[in-house]
Parts: structure tokens; C-alpha cells; sequence
């Protein structure tokens, strides 16, 4: 409750429909949520956090076998732009789970809306450039800060395929550096801090 912040959760949920009635977005679910969305009917949660010897991991899988729903872990970074594996694994989930389903990390912000932006691009086969909308203030995903690298992960994509229009998933697999991607948004990162915090450019 304290460690985790469990008790801002018991509060808000940032519960979200990412496709009405099929897939959901939230924050770390409580046993009592958990209880909730069995309610719902929900049949699987997808973990962003990836597994863990915490507390709220056991919780959530001691209420997932209780109430019959299948708890899958997929373990993203909010800080990181994620692998080439991971995207692939996502896409493999969302072609196997079975629904209703909800995934969710810590706040239910930036994990989550990499996993949504996933979700609605594969499974809804809308375009990157509209299913980056799940990255946005109204989840409460905030781009300014580090959490900036998953925004700068999917405009590296839209930038360098405006001309040749290359599907997504081929540009994953042909050309995407995560190593690469990772170095130029710390560059512009740090160039912002400087410029906008520490000389106070106008």
C-alpha cells in the first residue's frame, strides 16, 4: 500500500477502454479491482511490470487464479525503448489472449500506453500515427521527462519511413536500433535541459 503507492490506486484507477468492451488499460490492479473486472469479465491480464517477487505481484496473481482470469507478463520499460523481442512478444499476446482483457503497469500511463499503442496498431491494425494518441496527458503520461523516450521510439519510426511509407513491423525487423534511438533522444534530452533550465534561453 505504502511502498508501492497502492493507496493513490484505491483512489483512481486511470481505468481506460483501448477498444470498447475488448481491451482495457489501467494502473496497478488491488485484489478488490481484480475482483471488479472478473466481474466485468475480463479473462486475461497482461502485466507490464513483468514478474516480480513483490508483494503486489503475488496479490495479483493469488486474485487472478481466484477469479479465473489468465495473468500474462510482459515485462516493458517506461525509460526504455523497447526490444525487438518485446514487440514481437506483444503482438504475439494479442493474437492469443482471450478477451476481454486489460493490461496494466505501475500508474496505468506509460507501459500500459506502449502496450496500447502496440495493441491498437496490431490487433485494431490502425496506423502508428494514430494509435500514439494512447501516449497522452489524458492517461497521465507526461512526454517532457524520460518517460519521453516511448513517444521518441515511435516518432524515430514515423520520421524515418515518411517517404517510403515501410510498414511498422518490417521497419522493426530491418532497421531499428534501440542502442541508436535510445542515444539521440538522451542527446536532445540533455540538450533541452541545458538550454531551456540551465542558460534560460527564450
Amino acid at each position: 500500500m505504502w511502498g508501492d503507492h497502492g493507496f493513490l490506486r484505491n483512489l483512481y484507477q486511470n481505468f481506460h477502454w483501448i477498444e470498447p468492451g475488448v481491451m482495457a488499460r489501467s494502473n496497478q490492479p488491488s485484489p478488490r479491482h481484480i475482483a471488479r473486472y472478473a466481474a466485468m469479465g475480463i479473462k486475461t491480464i497482461v502485466n507490464a511490470r513483468g514478474k516480480s517477487d513483490t508483494g503486489y505481484y503475488l496479490l495479483e496473481k493469488e486474485a487472478c487464479e481466484k477469479h479465473g482470469i489468465t495473468l500474462i507478463d510482459l515485462r516493458l520499460r517506461s525509460r526504455e525503448p523497447p526490444s525487438r523481442e518485446l514487440i514481437h512478444r506483444a503482438k504475439q499476446i494479442f493474437e492469443t489472449i482471450q478477451y476481454p482483457a486489460l493490461v496494466h503497469c505501475k500508474s496505468g500511463a506509460d507501459r500500459a500506453g506502449v502496450a496500447a499503442v502496440l495493441y491498437k496498431h496490431f490487433k485494431m491494425g490502425l496506423p502508428i500515427d494514430t494509435a500514439i494518441e494512447q501516449l497522452s496527458p489524458k492517461y497521465l503520461h507526461i512526454k517532457q521527462g524520460k518517460t519521453g523516450m516511448i513517444d521518441f521510439f515511435f516518432e524515430t519510426y514515423l520520421a524515418e519511413t515518411r517517404d517510403t511509407g515501410k510498414p511498422f513491423l518490417q521497419w522493426v525487423d530491418e532497421d531499428y536500433d534501440a542502442e541508436q534511438v535510445k542515444a539521440s533522444f538522451m542527446g536532445e534530452w540533455w540538450a533541452n535541459i541545458l538550454v531551456d533550465k540551465i542558460l534560460r534561453r527564450e
